[in-house]
């Protein structure tokens, strides 16, 4: 068998947003994000431990209405500690919460742009 050349390490993840400077600066606050840059005015990496994560509008990916599609599945796991204060943090940012805490392990929420994601405690 021929080893791959691929690492078997996601280097970063891209969500599909509409709006990068409000995708953003929301990122920024939901996940306490220090730094960061937007590139090529479509691009915002994001500084964040293990994985990157890039919000991107994707102009080379919209249909032809212009559109992108979003995640309608949790496709991103974010980190926590404390699953409970992570939720009730949520709530009062006004987050749209998709489910509640399931099995005092995880919950899923949506971002601005409808993309659904999940934390999960550690």
């Amino acid at each position: 068998m021929v080893q791959s050349p691929i690492k078997n390490k996601i280097k970063s993840v891209f969500i599909p947003v509409r709006d990068i400077e409000k995708a953003k600066n929301w990122y920024s606050k939901i996940l306490g994000i220090q730094d960061g840059e937007v590139m090529f005015d479509h691009l915002f990496v994001a500084d964040m431990e293990g994985a990157g994560m890039v919000l991107d509008t994707m102009p080379m990916w919209r249909n032809e209405y212009k559109e992108i599609s979003t995640f309608h599945v949790p496709a991103i796991q974010f980190a926590t500690d404390d699953i409970q204060s992570s939720y009730q943090f949520m709530k009062e940012n006004g987050v749209e919460l998709v489910t509640e805490i399931q099995h005092d392990h995880f919950f899923v929420f949506k971002d601005p742009d409808g993309n659904m994601l999940m934390v999960c405690q550690d």
